[in-house]
């Protein structure tokens, strides 16, 4: 049966919201384009590189479902905008200590700080590649990805430990399940840099390419995905992204609990602020 005639077989059918309208809806975070069951979606910040805030924090865990509802989308392709893949200094973004806030305040960054990850690996259901476009931190998202391409300067760290909290939005647990548990250790409490050449060799990322070759490359793999049958496509990523599942469902409500209590408790910043504007300033990775 065609997906075109679901509406004449299906009586009451209700369709998925359309490319056209989700794309709006997220258009301050993502623009999107797509052709040929090619989704490509680009982080940004008023067309530049993406610049963390709370309102695309929330916005994610929701723009993977619409995303994976719509039938439309074979492959999707993630990547961000310029010569960075995300960024954002924590002193902007948290406007005052989480332990001063409210509880509604609380809750609402734990719930999304779980379902911005699990709606990832549970709501898509098509291949997904990541060009990873520069330095930048949270690239937990391109990690999670069926193939993650990388710039050459691309940069992987990360960075809550250095900030003075706990590693348990997902990058830590990524780290730990491709690199294992030693190496990322050293890496979580070092902040140390893994740019993409490290991240190649320790099997974090696929390719290595120059910025400008990037999303040529992912478009290549993901028109080279679209030749295969549309249920293999789908039930070769049902596969490959079943460890994720398995590990998201049982360890990532452990880690953002630990961070979220990191956070609560840390009632004296004992001069890291200072430290860590300075790190945000000095290294393009935050």
């Amino acid at each position: 049966m065609s997906r075109e005639s679901l509406n004449d077989r299906w009586a009451g059918h209700v369709p998925p919201t359309p490319l056209e309208e989700y794309s709006k809806r997220y258009s301050d975070f993502f623009t999107m384009e797509r052709r040929d069951g090619i989704l490509e979606v680009r982080m940004h910040t008023d067309g530049g590189t993406y610049v963390h805030n709370w309102a695309a924090h929330n916005a994610w865990n929701r723009v993977w479902q619409d995303i994976g509802n719509d039938q439309e989308n074979e492959v999707l392709i993630l990547t961000g905008t310029g010569d960075r893949w995300f960024s954002g200094s924590p002193s902007k973004v948290w406007k005052k200590p989480l332990h001063e806030e409210g509880s509604e305040y609380i809750y609402q960054q734990l719930y999304d700080a779980s379902k911005l990850v699990e709606n990832f690996v549970s709501s898509l259901e098509i291949p997904t590649i990541a060009a990873i476009n520069g330095p930048g931190v949270h690239t937990e998202f391109a990690l999670l990805c069926d193939v993650t391409l990388a710039a050459e300067d691309a940069d992987l760290m990360d960075p809550h430990f250095l900030a003075g909290t706990a590693p348990g939005d997902g990058l830590g647990l990524v780290l730990q399940a491709l690199m294992g548990t030693k190496r990322a250790a050293y890496y979580v409490y070092t902040g140390q840099s893994i740019p993409a050449p490290k991240a190649l060799e320790l099997g974090l990322v696929n390719e290595v390419l120059a910025r400008d070759a990037l999303l040529e490359r992912a478009w290549e793999l993901a028109e080279a995905m679209m030749e295969r049958p549309r249920f293999a496509r789908r039930m070769t990523h049902a596969i490959l992204a079943r460890p994720w599942q398995k590990l998201i469902s049982e360890d990532l409500g452990f880690h953002i609990a630990h961070q979220g209590l990191a956070m609560l408790g840390a009632k004296e910043a004992r001069g890291i602020d200072a430290k860590v504007a300075q790190e945000a300033a000095e290294r393009k990775a935050w």
